[in-house]
């Protein structure tokens, strides 16, 4: 399922739209998305005329290329990516019409693969139009009438941000409900987009109960903007992890991914990829169990928002460089079908955690313009992100996941670890399913403010419910310095840190930092698991400082045992560089991409030892020895084993 999007507007020849198709297949390109604009079929009168797509669906046939048919109602020439949501109830009874027309009209077409039923879902707050007026107040009217807790203290109230989370599942729903009223089979596929930022607003485990497949729009241009140039492969890698979370049992695949030159798009600098670059980004997406990826786009549209940018082929219809990248993978993936398509993620049992409320919060009470970088939104996931990255050199695949995304109901988690970085909320019904995880044998690694509000942002410090599984409680946190460093006795270890640190008064807990004789750090054994405890925001201070090593080496000291069980991984910290595992059978596939700008040798350490290696792909010519890779600087390195 590897395609770029062809994009179907008035003026095109027939002859320039074959060509499009013959690009593709040429290219073993097998799938695209064309945006089925209303304004381009629905007459003044009111009659409909399809022909424009027929055509396309015509030759995307005559070419065996399979097409997802993403729903584009009709809105305002200039909005690139379509309304989230409709704006009054006439609105809706408009957009459902449109289905009707469309899905009856195409259904029945050979290249019709599936349907999107509306383009990156995700408002960002929640919009104003009487529809989501009217459903907002019947919305609340169904909420407990609780304004006091247990203790009788004040709720602070976060309706906006649960009503949107259940609007966008709704919407969402309806969409595909009026879409099976017609085509009760085809395929139902959405993608998610500003993914690190809009995620808490993302019900995905809601959505698996319509959806066949989940994706998401990843583009640098827009959708990065926490990452530098150099760290967009392990953004691309961590944008997959956090979709193949959502996706749970069904499948996922990465909707879009960035094609070529944004020239006035985009609200970052001006940029086009690389032929390196894609072939980093698709690589990362299939090691992240993606089953493919479209591109945006195959060809330029020429008029309107993004006239001329984005293709990946030039104004003469001559496949770029970019294309070329792709076509190579997608040939190679092809004819290894079989091995690809029950390939799955090699687990190593470490799984960073985010809860939306601490987005919610972080959101709500955040100055945009704070100097630190904890004070601005953004802080929490960029301390997940953090652990993410710094897992990733050590070319370790982490989970990252929304704790509703975690399954708590198992007997044993030996040989599993929860991450909890700076999770400033911690929901309070997930607090028996933490402490029922180290009970069981777990690992728990928390940082920063982690606990320090529940999901209504009231601080739950002073009563501390967690005080027996984290061995003490914090009697206060202060601000410290926007950089500082702590030092940690076990193991010993100097890590850079940010913003805040709090006294920590010991309780079972084993204090194994301190700062200017203040304990920041425990580590407290309970039931058959331990947890690994500090109030220092280490995720962030390795961001801010782009300085991961140190935190490497304190998670490979406390995820030792773990790490004993992982199948591949470097045998030493690799900065910029990532590794992620697929197995398949008896056989494991690697993927390794260098950032770091120099050519790089490094071991990998292969548990249990695997004597066959071959190289699968490389774009620069990196080799392997026995274990030792020797890899140059861009490329991508994919290592079959078995």
């Amino acid at each position: 399922m590897i395609g770029a999007e062809i994009f179907i507007e008035p003026g095109q020849t027939e002859a320039e739209t074959e060509t499009w198709f013959q690009r593709l297949q040429a290219h073993h390109l097998t799938v695209t998305r064309i945006r089925m604009f209303e304004s381009y079929m629905h007459q003044p009168g009111g009659s409909w005329d399809f022909s424009l797509f027929d055509r396309a669906f015509i030759l995307a046939g005559k070419y065996g290329i399979r097409v997802y048919a993403n729903l584009f109602p009709a809105t305002d020439f200039t909005d690139i990516g379509g309304f989230k949501f409709p704006d009054d109830e006439a609105h809706l009874q408009r957009i459902a019409l449109y289905i009707e027309q469309v899905v009856n009209h195409f259904k029945d077409f050979p290249a019709l693969y599936g349907w999107v039923p509306v383009n990156e879902p995700g408002a960002g707050k929640l919009p104003q139009s009487p529809l989501t007026g009217q459903k907002f107040a019947a919305w609340k009217q169904q909420q407990p009438d609780t304004l006091y807790n247990d203790l009788g203290y004040p709720y602070l109230h976060f309706d906006e941000e649960r009503f949107l989370l259940d609007h966008n599942t709704w919407f969402l729903a309806w969409l595909t409900d009026e879409i099976r009223k017609y085509d009760p089979h085809k395929p139902i596929h959405v993608n998610n987009h500003q993914i690190f930022s809009n995620v808490a607003e993302y019900d995905f485990p809601a959505w698996r109960s319509f959806l066949s497949s989940l994706g998401g729009s990843a583009h640098p241009g827009w959708h990065f903007g926490y990452f530098n140039r150099s760290e967009y492969a392990l953004a691309v890698s961590a944008n997959s992890e956090i979709i193949r979370s959502g996706a749970g049992t069904i499948p996922w695949f990465m909707t879009e991914l960035t094609g070529g030159n944004m020239t006035y798009s985009g609200s970052r600098d001006i940029f086009c990829p690389t032929q390196e670059e894609i072939s980093q980004w698709l690589w990362a997406c299939l090691a992240t169990e993606s089953k493919g990826a479209i591109f945006w786009c195959l060809n330029p549209r020429m008029s309107g928002m993004e006239a001329g940018e984005w293709a990946m082929l030039n104004y003469q219809n001559e496949p770029s460089d970019r294309m070329q990248a792709a076509g190579e993978i997608a040939g190679l993936v092809n004819t290894h079908a079989d091995l690809f398509a029950c390939a799955r993620t090699d687990e190593s049992g470490i799984h960073i955690l985010y809860t939306r409320e601490s987005l919610w919060i972080e959101a709500r009470f955040s100055p945009v313009d704070a100097s630190d970088e904890a004070r601005r939104p953004g802080g929490v996931m960029q301390s997940a992100l953090a652990y993410f990255e710094t897992l990733s050199q050590l070319g370790v695949q982490a989970n990252l996941k929304e704790i509703r995304e975690f399954d708590f109901s198992k007997d044993s988690y030996r040989n599993q670890a929860l991450i909890l970085p700076h999770t400033i909320a911690l929901p309070s019904s997930y607090w028996q399913s933490i402490v029922h995880f180290v009970a069981k044998g777990g690992k728990l690694i928390a940082d920063g403010l982690t606990g320090y509000y529940n999901e209504h942002a009231f601080c739950i410090l002073k009563a501390c419910p967690l005080q027996e599984l984290l061995g003490g409680r914090v009697s206060e946190f202060k601000y410290t310095a926007n950089r500082f460093t702590v030092t940690f006795n076990q193991p010993p270890v100097s890590l850079p840190a940010h913003a805040w640190l709090g006294t920590i008064r010991p309780d079972t807990g084993t204090v194994v930092a301190t700062y200017h004789d203040v304990p920041i750090a425990l580590r407290n054994r309970y039931g058959d698991g331990e947890v690994f405890w500090t109030t220092a925001l280490l995720g962030l201070g390795a961001r801010i400082e782009r300085n991961y090593r140190p935190l490497a080496a304190l998670l490979e000291q406390e995820t030792a045992e773990i790490l004993q069980q992982v199948s591949f991984r470097f045998r030493e910290f690799q900065k910029g560089m990532l590794m992620k595992t697929l197995v398949s059978g008896s056989t494991y596939i690697t993927v390794i991409i260098n950032k770091s700008g120099e050519q790089r040798t490094a071991e990998v350490l292969v548990r249990p030892p695997y004597g066959n290696n071959r190289i699968f792909y490389a774009n620069k010519g990196g080799s392997i020895q026995g274990t030792i890779i020797t890899i140059y600087p861009e490329e991508t390195l994919v290592v079959e084993w078995g």
